[in-house]
């Protein structure tokens, strides 16, 4: 037995050396400048006057990295139209074993505009249209946005073709799995994820070229300099030696973690509005990809705005003389039959008297979703004054009956002895058998309705209520 282990640990010894030999690896021979084939060419047949150039590398195994002066590529063979005349400078730089050779600029002269590349609704609403430029900043007291920034999936992509995009729908904006979406609001942004102050002007302009300047106060009080350029077909911006004006507090909610400044996703743009999102590439305290998108408007509307006239929605905590609100739910003394109006608005959290949902779909699938429809298609509550004030509620084919009795001081309908419309186990069911009438509208309860409240947070002055529809 010895005698085997000798000979086995022998017969083992050379792969063991050939498992510890270190592996050599080799990015390939650097190639020199002379080596690298590439040309610049401009299409006459295009544009009389040069406005579209062709780039191509060459090169086998090498990447290349073009700088055109309004944008960069680093495709092998790509095209690129100039709008105005001009000298304008090609820099290649290829990768090339593991190293970057620098060739020779390039100088070609485009001799006559070309307008049709700029003409685009999006580029006038960037810039304000040729031969004019147009300031933006930031929205950080959210005039029109929530605030100057929101959280996007990254497959979420331009917004406006076919309404807004809807969380529950996917049925504009969302272009893969990862999508979703939160805009903080104003208090949630201060001083949470951005500091308060002034974030600047940035400023697009389409003067003899497409020239971007952005004023910084918040980044160390600099002014960049630079190009941009706008793509219509896959709704992108770059823009070349800059970046968009941003603010960030540096471990906070994933601000960091961004390694490209330069290309932009457009998600939205309008002679008032745009927004920008840039991917979060890197994972910053487990909170992994996203799209963090800056919301701005032009200096002109910020600078114009006036604050709509606030106040409580029509209906909102009504007054009732004595009896009405009574008749109101009852009708007839035969009574009244109710539903939840779920192929409208059947729930809202109506807070400081304004509610903010339109349909289910705002809500659907984290507040109302399907079961929640089937419910409402099945069940019923009917109030009626037959020998007293007596309710009769149909849960899903099952009826119980009981009475109710009205403060009138309060709106506050209570059931003896059972809840509103259930769904069982879902967190919106009510759980109190007193519910508010926090908003309805006398003379029109037949075609509008009642919202009834059956949740209040004080501290945000907010109902969670249903709306019952006749």
């Amino acid at each position: 037995m010895k005698l085997y282990k000798r000979i086995f640990a022998t017969a083992l010894l050379p792969l063991l050396f050939a498992a510890c030999k270190k592996e050599e690896h080799s990015l390939g021979r650097v190639l020199d400048k002379s080596e690298i084939k590439f040309s610049v060419t401009q299409d006459k047949q295009a544009d009389a006057g040069g406005n579209t150039v062709i780039l191509k590398n060459m090169t086998p195994g090498t990447l290349p990295m073009w700088d055109y002066g309004i944008g960069s590529s680093t495709r092998m063979v790509d095209t690129v139209k100039f709008a105005f005349a001009g000298d304008y400078v090609i820099k290649l730089s290829v990768s090339t074993g593991g190293m970057v050779v620098k060739m020779d600029s390039v100088i070609i002269k485009v001799t006559q505009d070309n307008l049709n590349y700029v003409n685009d609704p999006l580029w006038t609403a960037i810039s304000g249209g040729v031969g004019k430029d147009k300031q933006w900043v930031l929205d950080t007291e959210g005039k029109y946005f929530s605030g100057p920034l929101s959280f996007y999936g990254v497959n979420i992509g331009w917004l406006k073709e076919g309404g807004p995009w809807a969380s529950g729908a996917f049925s504009t904006g969302c272009y893969g799995g990862d999508c979703w979406t939160w805009g903080p609001g104003i208090s949630d942004i201060y001083p949470g994820i951005m500091a308060a102050g002034d974030y600047g002007v940035m400023t697009f302009g389409l003067k003899g070229t497409a020239a971007f300047q952005a004023v910084k106060p918040m980044e160390g009080n600099v002014t960049q300099n630079g190009t941009y350029f706008l793509s219509v077909n896959s709704k992108t911006l770059s823009i070349n030696n800059a970046s968009i004006l941003r603010g960030y507090k540096p471990a906070k909610n994933g601000l960091t973690g961004i390694s490209n400044w330069s290309n932009y996703k457009i998600l939205s743009l309008d002679e008032n509005t745009m927004q920008l999102g840039v991917i979060r590439d890197k994972d910053v305290d487990g909170e992994g990809p996203a799209m963090i998108v800056y919301n701005f408007l032009s200096k002109t509307f910020s600078d114009h705005y006036v604050p709509p006239v606030t106040g409580p929605d029509e209906g909102f905590d009504p007054t009732f003389k004595s009896g009405e609100l009574l008749s109101m739910i009852t009708g007839t003394t035969s009574g009244r039959l109710w539903k939840i109006d779920a192929s409208g608005n059947p729930i809202d959290w109506i807070a400081k008297g304004k509610g903010w949902t339109k349909t289910s779909d705002d809500t659907r699938d984290w507040g109302w979703n399907n079961s929640w429809d089937l419910i409402a298609k099945n069940s019923w509550i009917l109030f009626n004054r037959v020998g007293g004030m007596n309710y009769t509620r149909n849960q899903n084919g099952v009826m119980t009956t009981g009475t109710f009795t009205i403060n009138e001081a309060t709106n506050e309908v209570t059931l003896n002895g059972e809840l509103l419309l259930q769904n069982p186990g879902n967190s919106l069911s009510p759980v109190k058998n007193t519910f508010k009438v926090v908003k309805v509208f006398p003379g029109k309860v037949e075609s509008k309705g009642i919202w009834f409240g059956t949740d209040y947070n004080a501290a945000k002055d907010e109902w969670f209520s249903f709306h019952y529809i006749l």
